[in-house]
């Protein structure tokens, strides 16, 4: 809030006060419990005018005497973080009056066990995949990295891996057997 100019000794001083407790505007917490905020009010650091939902949801399941409480016990610097903790246990609360933000943290905690199924599975088919397009010799051994080394052919397949296909009639994958001729 800009505040008018004073002239001190010929200079013009504006001051800009950004905290609610100084401006025309009481905070959130003292605008609904319809009290005067007075510049050393706790809540009004953590609760601006522009934003009076917060608090009526941390006043619904938390009460501003618990609330404020808190607020004292806790370090300042810590103050900020516990009340958006307050802010969003309650709007979990409001939303889920039963579990709260523990039954949002078992719906992501769900979630992120099947992910991790799905890309164990996922990476399961790649091995699979990469190990059944893996040419082997006649003993077993897979062949890996035979050719020229320049990471390709003319095909645009890498040499020494054989890649099955239907037009494909080779079953061993070594260039000479065909189809019925094992």
């Amino acid at each position: 809030m800009l505040l008018p100019k004073k002239e001190v000794a010929g200079c013009v001083l504006e001051k800009i006060m950004a905290s609610s407790s100084y401006s025309n505007s009481p905070c959130a917490a003292c605008k609904f419990l319809r009290r005067k905020c007075m510049p050393d009010c706790i809540f009004s650091p953590y609760f601006p005018p522009e934003e009076p939902q917060k608090f009526a949801n941390v006043h619904k399941i938390f009460g501003a005497s618990n609330v404020s409480k808190l607020l004292n016990e806790v370090q300042p610097h810590q103050r900020e973080d516990a009340v958006n903790s307050l802010a969003y246990e309650a709007e979990a609360r409001i939303k889920d009056p039963v579990y709260g933000c523990v039954g949002a943290i078992s719906v992501l905690q769900r979630q992120v066990i099947r992910l991790q199924k799905e890309l164990d599975a996922t990476n399961a088919d790649l091995i699979r995949y990469t190990c059944n397009e893996m040419p082997t010799t006649q003993d077993g051994r897979r062949i890996i990295g035979e050719g020229d080394g320049d990471g390709g052919s003319s095909l645009g397949q890498s040499p020494g891996y054989y890649y099955p296909s239907p037009w494909n009639n080779d079953p061993l994958g070594d260039g000479y057997h065909r189809g019925d001729n094992i």
